[in-house]
C-alpha cells in the first residue's frame, strides 16, 4: 500500500513505523460492545480519538529519532523515575498556564498535553519491557 493510500484510509504511518494492518486493527474497537453501547458512541468521537492518538504517536516516533532511548532508559533512579520527573514537570507547567491564564509563547497547552500523553505511552513501553535500553 502506498503512503498516499495509507493517509486516505486515515492511518498516518510514517517512516516505516507501524504496518499496513494498523488501521485495520483499529477498526474492531467496537467488536465487544453491546448494540446499546455501540449506539452511544459517536463515530466522529472515535475518529477524533484515533486522530489525536495518531498525532501523539507520530510525534513520539519523531522525537525518539532525535533523542534516542538513553534519555529515558539511563535516567537517574531508572526509566520510570525519569518519566515521573518529566511528567511532574509537564503537569506543573500545565497547571501554571491554566492558573495564570498566560498565553504561552513557545509550547502550546495542547503541545504540553500531547507530551504528557506520550510520556504515558513511554511508561507503558517501559512496563512492557519494550523500551530500548540504549
Amino acid at each position: 500500500m502506498s503512503e498516499q493510500e495509507r493517509v486516505a484510509r486515515g492511518s498516518q504511518i510514517i517512516d516505516g513505523y507501524g504496518d499496513d494492518s494498523t488501521f485495520d486493527r483499529l477498526q474492531g474497537w467496537d467488536d465487544n460492545l453491546s448494540a446499546d453501547a455501540r449506539k452511544k458512541i459517536d463515530d466522529e468521537f472515535v475518529a477524533d480519538v484515533w486522530r489525536i492518538l495518531d498525532q501523539a504517536g507520530n510525534l513520539l516516533i519523531k522525537k525518539h529519532a532525535d533523542y534516542g532511548p538513553k534519555n529515558i532508559s539511563l535516567s537517574p533512579g531508572g526509566p520510570l523515575n525519569g518519566l515521573r520527573v518529566r511528567m511532574w514537570d509537564k503537569t506543573a507547567r500545565i497547571n501554571n498556564l491554566l492558573d495564570s491564564k498566560v498565553e504561552p509563547s513557545n509550547e502550546s497547552l495542547r503541545d504540553s498535553f500531547l507530551d504528557l500523553l506520550n510520556y504515558c505511552a513511554i511508561a507503558m513501553l517501559v512496563l512492557d519491557e519494550k523500551w530500548p535500553q540504549g
